[in-house]
């Protein structure tokens, strides 16, 4: 790895993790891949089958505020 690159890393990782997350989303998007649209459809399928299973009851909903206090206590 570059001393450059090392640099980025760093910075990056000082990131909080919400931040973090949004990086590697945006870095994964700059690669082209073909599958891209095959992974947003499965990840759009499993959304909707969590939401059907919570309007069921089998699963119950966390406020914003715990899980982003989850993710912060997590770092």
């Amino acid at each position: 790895m570059s001393a450059n690159t090392e640099q980025v890393l760093k910075k990056a990782l000082g990131l909080p993790p919400i931040n973090r997350a949004e990086l590697v989303e945006q870095l994964l998007r700059s690669f082209e891949s073909p599958l891209r649209k095959e992974v947003d459809s499965l990840w759009a399928k499993e959304v909707e089958e969590r939401i059907d299973a919570f309007d069921r009851g089998e699963l119950k909903a966390k406020s914003a505020q715990q899980v982003f206090q989850n993710i912060n206590q997590s770092d």
